[in-house]
């Protein structure tokens, strides 16, 4: 088998071949036959209209009913329900491409206000999206798939290689799925495929079967219980941000998911159960409630182990009990890729190990550290492994190691620390930015309007975190400091007042700690401040603001002015490329 270096550049390779043919459709008539807020809309228009995406496709975005959360299985029959409304019985000769786009993006707020699908990547000119990615990476899909319905997700990628005359071919009655060889641990938080070990080798590049039984997040104990533990002579093993090392000795590996198809005779079944159901009050998980109901080992236990919910709802049993005895008996193939890695870009630490340090992943896709952004090399210090995606920085500025600035301006005075994030400020004062830090401005409509805000953070503070009562709010931690400590210093009165949202989420997401600005220098200049004053115990009062939340701060984004704020750097960019070219 193949040592890890050359599995890692055969990909490269074979995903270099795909970024081509889809830089050649970027604005063409083709694309296969996919059909895929207000800010996802606005967001894909623009594309359209720049030409950044091919145009013979049809783009929908279907926002989830009102009420309770449905969780990306209650969404995915929603879809079907919407296409449905919209094209009648035609929907069921469409090749549809899925991608789940939602959630608060708490682990990456840089993504909250405009969605994980339109996460800038270093690369690309103008610069590419995730949504870009995916579609890049599906491009040879479509003209091997039967009509029916490919899911995925907005915040992960999944990079393969396959010999010249192997395709991946989406044309069996039921589910179809992709499956990577990867590391025990990574199947703990993944779904874990039971292969007949019969039916495949493990060698080559791609090879076809069938699963027995699908786990759901399992523990190492139960994947070796039910077989799904292989041996592969050098196993390529995958990891996302714990290990990233490949193993080169005769190692246990499981195969995991990542996204998987259904032919149109399922998804018409699921439609017609979700219009039976009425209305749903419970979250549903595409993977686990529809994949662990498949193939021939699959039983009822799972239907009652709610340890993997996030919010238990009463009707989640009986729904998935349903669901168990609809799809009971339905194939689920599996289609192996040997030389494959899943890449999870959810967090801001994967986002800054894969776009600022040494990783797989950065290598595979060719990142570049300064991306269609404008710097003179003269005068700044940036640090080759920072990362700058459609920004301009200041001649006399300095970006530190590991750090990724995204469609921002950085004044001639500032200095950025290490392993910091920047996005969407404008910065024009002399300031350091300390190491760690993550900074992220926003555009807000209040009163017609326009305001700003910045948010900022650690990129290590946990922003899910909650507590149910005031008196324990000293044990959150902003920047290292308790949150008590820093309200103090920042002369904010703990109150009923204090947090936005439900009164039981008392934490750093609704916490209405972050000044209302005029301008987005000055909403920057006000946090960075904030900042300053924890990180040297010195009070800054900020007495006479009005403060927000993270999360009321999404409420009113003014998305327009995000994105022609991001329009006026590009062209700024585009304007300054021009003059050097007549320059020389």
């Amino acid at each position: 088998m193949p040592a890890a270096g050359e599995r890692s550049a055969a990909r490269r390779e074979a995903t270099g071949r795909r970024l081509a043919r889809f830089a050649a459709l970027r604005g063409g008539a083709g694309g296969g036959r996919w059909g895929p807020a207000r800010a996802y809309r606005r967001q894909l228009a623009e594309k359209l209209r720049g030409r950044e995406l091919p145009l013979g496709a049809r783009y929908h975005v279907f926002v989830d009913p009102p009420g309770p959360k449905i969780g990306n299985g209650g969404s995915t029959l929603h879809v079907l329900r919407c296409l449905e409304d919209l094209y009648g019985d035609k929907w069921t000769s469409f090749i549809v491409l899925l991608i789940h786009s939602g959630g608060y993006s708490q682990r990456l707020p840089n993504a909250s206000a405009l969605g994980k699908i339109f996460t800038a990547l270093p690369f690309g000119d103008p610069v590419y999206q995730m949504l870009d990615l995916k579609l890049a990476m599906y491009i040879d899909f479509p003209s091997h798939m039967k009509p029916g319905i490919l899911v995925t997700c907005s915040d992960d990628l999944e990079l393969y290689s396959t010999g010249l005359t192997e395709t991946i071919t989406f044309d069996k009655p039921g589910f179809t799925a992709l499956a990577h060889p990867s590391d025990l641990t990574v199947g703990t938080s993944h779904g874990v495929f039971v292969l007949d070990p019969s039916s495949f080798s493990g060698k080559g590049g791609l090879e076809y079967t069938s699963c027995r039984h699908f786990l759901h997040k399992p523990d190492v104990e139960t994947m070796r219980q039910c077989g799904a533990v292989c041996i592969r002579g050098n196993s390529s093993q995958l990891s996302s941000s714990g290990d990233h090392s490949d193993s080169e000795m005769d190692s246990e590996c499981v195969y995991t998911d990542s996204i998987f198809y259904m032919d149109h005779s399922v998804a018409k079944q699921l439609l017609t159960f979700y219009k039976q159901m009425g209305t749903l009050s419970c979250e549903i998980d595409a993977y686990g409630d529809f994949l662990q109901a498949l193939g021939p080992g699959a039983t009822q236990d799972y239907t009652k182990n709610t340890s993997n919910v996030t919010k238990e709802e009463s009707q989640l049993v009986e729904v998935r009990q349903k669901l168990y005895s609809l799809l009971k008996g339905t194939a689920l193939n599996v289609i192996v890729l040997n030389n494959s890695k899943f890449y999870h870009i959810g967090t801001t630490q994967e986002y800054l190990f894969h776009f600022a340090s040494d990783s797989k992943l950065k290598f595979e896709l060719d990142f570049l550290p300064v991306a269609f952004s404008s710097f003179s090399e003269k005068a700044e210090s940036l640090d080759p492994s920072a990362s700058v995606i459609q920004s301009i920085l200041q001649p006399g500025c300095s970006v530190g190691p590991g750090s990724v600035i995204e469609y921002s301006r950085i004044g001639p005075e500032v200095s950025v620390g290490k392993n910091s994030i920047i996005s969407g400020s404008h910065i024009n004062l002399k300031v350091d930015v300390p190491s760690n830090s993550f900074l992220s401005s926003l555009s807000i409509k209040l009163n017609d309007q326009v305001k700003y805000v910045s948010m900022v953070f650690s990129v290590k503070d946990d922003l899910k975190r909650s507590v149910k009562l005031l008196s324990e709010i000293h044990s959150l931690q902003f920047f290292g400091v308790s949150l008590l400590e820093c309200l103090e210093l920042w002369g904010v009165k703990v109150s009923d007042q204090l947090f936005s949202g439900e009164s039981t989420h008392l934490g750093l997401w609704t916490a209405r700690i972050f000044p209302v600005c005029s301008t987005l220098s000055e909403s920057v200049r006000m946090s960075l401040k904030m900042l300053n004053s924890v990180q040297h115990m010195s009070a800054f009062k900020l007495n006479g603001f009005k403060l927000l939340s993270v999360e009321e701060m999404l409420t009113c984004k003014d998305v327009e002015d995000m994105l022609k704020f991001r329009k006026q750097i590009y062209d700024e960019i585009c304007l300054q490329r021009q003059k050097e070219k007549s320059d020389l």
